[in-house]
């Protein structure tokens, strides 16, 4: 806790010294008697003037929220003596807004309890802690302004808002777990296949009855079991674009919320890594448990400056699985970003990139002609990466802002069917 106490002495000060100075320079007394009563109050007032002493606590009513959206809070102050004038100001963070009035104005009696209501609307995706106030007041005097800082902070998370999906991409390979995905191959299963003939080691259990009675012979019912894949979540979190409060890292975390959230939903396993300046990652696995692993990583994704080269040797194995769909989302601004996806095309993973388009955060320059040369050739070399990757066989999409995700992931989805039709 800081405290501070400012003087106001201005009125009281002007007054007393001007019946001294007159008293003194006109040689008259009676001055003196005039300026005795400003400084009378000076003096009482100095000597019974205490820092006031306000407890208080604030509750909000959850500790996570979507971006966008607000959490309503209490704030409840009390203290033993009186204070007529008290002003409270909740000092958020950078993300955070309060919509209630914010500072407010209050009073408080003896032994007096006043609850106050706060709105605050989370504008930004992130990890903070709520609870710094700031108060002020006057003595009962007006001579001096007391200013103090109390810390109680409440832990709140904020998760991206992500966007709804109806369909996902698939792996080339699945699983051999549970889930809802229905493989090429047959075995025990719910999912209609085929009917063929009946051979010894068939169960009873499988018999088409229909087929055996029309064919009068027994025929059974072959399935596909219901499986699930892993999916890793690739961020490249080395370089960003920004304009405003917006960044590609910002659309880099909403796109990779969206992901694990369906893909949890569908019972898969999910992993993350965030590949950059510092190094975080996540080994997949599915469940409730799981998708707040991923959000609370989400939350701590950030840009760090790092001229270090980097490459995968520095993950551990468990966190690409062989089979593992890898879903990367980048804005191809760092040559070690760059080299990372190659080197997981080159080592057979089933990847996809997801390209966080850094075009509108890059302004387009004044009229000069040079300018405007240096962003045709950038755009051109952005437009030779990509071919880059398509010659690999690497399903490239730019997202821009304003455009829907769920349209980039059916542009991968029709490379991947052209992709698959060339190599029969």
């Amino acid at each position: 806790m800081t405290r501070t106490a400012t003087p106001k002495l201005g009125a009281y000060t002007a007054l007393a010294g001007l019946g001294l100075l007159g008293a003194l320079v006109l040689g008259r007394p009676e001055l003196v008697a005039l300026a005795a009563p400003f400084a009378a109050v000076l003096v009482v007032g100095l000597s019974l003037a205490e820092a006031p002493r306000v407890r208080w606590e604030l509750d909000l009513d959850r500790e996570r929220q979507l971006e966008g959206e607000t959490v309503e809070g209490e704030l409840e102050l009390w203290n033993e003596r009186p204070i007529g004038r008290l002003e409270v100001l909740l000092d958020l963070p950078q993300g955070l807004v309060a919509e209630t009035p914010n500072p407010v104005l209050v009073g408080l009696d003896w032994n007096d309890r006043r609850t106050l209501d706060c709105t605050i609307r989370c504008e930004r995706w992130g990890a903070y802690l709520v609870g710094d106030l700031v108060f002020r007041s006057q003595d009962a005097f007006g001579l001096l302004v007391h200013e103090w800082t109390l810390e109680q902070r409440r832990p709140l998370k904020v998760y991206p808002r992500g966007e709804s999906l109806r369909r996902l991409l698939r792996p080339l390979e699945t699983q051999a777990f549970a889930g809802n995905q229905v493989p090429r191959a047959r075995g025990q299963g719910i999912e209609f296949a085929d009917v063929r003939p009946f051979v010894p080691g068939d169960s009873l259990r499988r018999i088409n009855w229909r087929a055996t009675a029309r064919r009068n012979e027994t025929w059974v019912t072959e399935t596909h079991p219901e499986r699930n894949s892993d999916v890793v979540i690739f961020l490249d979190t080395f370089f960003e674009a920004r304009a405003g409060y917006r960044s590609t890292l910002d659309e880099t975390v909403s796109a990779a919320a969206s992901l694990a959230v369906h893909y949890l939903r569908e019972k898969d396993r999910v992993g993350l890594v965030s590949f950059g300046g510092v190094i975080n990652w996540l080994t997949v696995s599915s469940g409730v448990v799981q998708l707040y692993r991923v959000l609370d990583s989400l939350l701590d994704a950030e840009i760090f400056l790092s001229y270090a080269w980097k490459d995968l040797h520095l993950l551990p194995v468990r966190t690409l699985p062989p089979s593992a769909l890898v879903i990367a989302l980048s804005p191809l601004l760092d040559e070690r970003g760059v080299r990372s996806l190659l080197d997981l095309r080159a080592r057979g993973f089933d990847l996809a990139l997801i390209e966080i388009s850094p075009i509108q955060y890059a302004a387009a320059g004044e009229d000069e002609p040079e300018d405007e040369l240096a962003r045709r050739l950038w755009l051109l070399r952005r437009d030779e990466l990509r071919a880059r990757y398509l010659r690999l066989g690497v399903p490239v999409v730019e997202w821009r802002d304003g455009a829907s995700l769920e349209a980039e992931l059916e542009e991968v989805r029709a490379f991947k069917r052209h992709a698959r039709f060339s190599r029969v």
